[in-house]
Parts: structure tokens; sequence; C-alpha cells
């Protein structure tokens, strides 16, 4: 059963952020296809443009007003938008620190919407990240803010909670300065 449909094919210059081409298995509410039970949202890195973006709508069993999804899967949408940022665009595994957002409109059930996410700026401890969610006419519906907390190298294969393996979990392994 999909929980949620793809919208549109993603362009040339985006790339699928897949947990096994960091080397672990993951059972993410928002993002892991296999979870039966979670969003399966794909999320695509695009280099050029310094952002992270999925495409989603998501149907009646995630509503909290009768046709608004509810608001703390807004929020996990973004969130998760945020993290996927941090790990494909500056290479950290981070947790959420503290974070924003504002409704300006909502997400409303079985509507096709984006999501899109960027690291404003990063620190040696820390990583400012944005995030917003637009309709399909562009209209901004919620845009998040938040700060990010590097984890070093042991914390992210303790969170992982397994070795990592994969080809592009380089940066987890290596702790030359002791933090990612």
């Amino acid at each position: 059963m999909c929980l949620v449909k793809t919208l549109r094919s993603p362009p040339v210059a985006r790339e699928l952020l897949e947990n096994a081409r960091w080397g672990f298995d993951s059972n993410c509410f928002v993002c892991e296809p296999a979870n039966q039970s979670g969003l399966g949202i794909g999320f695509y890195a695009d280099r050029d443009a310094g952002t992270v973006s999925a495409d989603f709508s998501l149907d009646h069993r995630f509503s909290g007003a009768p046709s608004y999804v509810h608001g703390g899967l807004v929020l996990a949408v973004l969130d998760e938008a945020m993290a996927w940022a941090t790990i494909s665009l500056a290479g950290s595994f981070a947790v959420t620190k503290e974070t924003t957002t504002r409704f300006r409109a909502p997400v409303r059930v079985g509507e096709s919407y984006s999501v899109t996410a960027g690291v404003e700026e990063q620190g040696e401890r820390e990583l400012a990240c944005w995030a917003e969610i637009t309709d399909a006419e562009g209209g901004v519906c919620s845009i998040a803010r938040a700060t990010f907390v590097r984890m070093g190298p042991a914390q992210a294969v303790d969170a992982l909670g397994a070795e990592v393996s994969g080809d592009d979990a380089a940066y987890v392994r290596d702790d030359g300065m002791g933090q990612l």
C-alpha cells in the first residue's frame, strides 16, 4: 500500500537520497519507503542549487482537522528535509536542537506539495537550516528554521545502532577533528 504518491519525475540534476548509500538500515517514519506505517517520502539533493527537496501528497490517515494534514506531520516533513540537508549538503549527521515554524496556509489532505530545504550557515558544532512547504501553485504553506548540532563519529555510529559501510558514509568513520 503506497501512502505517498510520486507527483513528478525528478530532473536529471537531482539525485535520490537513500539511507543505504550511507551504509545503514533505517525505519524512518518520514522517508523510508519500507516503513509501511510511514510517509515514504523520497528526498532528492540538487547540489548545484544547494537544496534538498521532495514532492508529496498525504491521504486522510494523516489528517488533524478533517481536510488538513496534522500540524505535527507538517513539522516532521520540514524537519526531515532539513536533516537530509545536513547529511547530503553539509556532510554531517546532526540532530535538531531548536526549531521554529510559521504556518501560513494549511497543508490539505490529498493535495500536491513540495518541501525544499537547505543549510544557511555551517559552524564547527552547529548548522543553521531552513525549509519550506509550497503548494502546487508555488504558494508558501509553512516555513521553518532550525539549529542542528553535529554528531561526532562515535555518536553517529551509536545513533545508527550499527557500523556504517556505505561509500557515502566515509565521514562518519573519519574522526580527524573529533567532530563531524
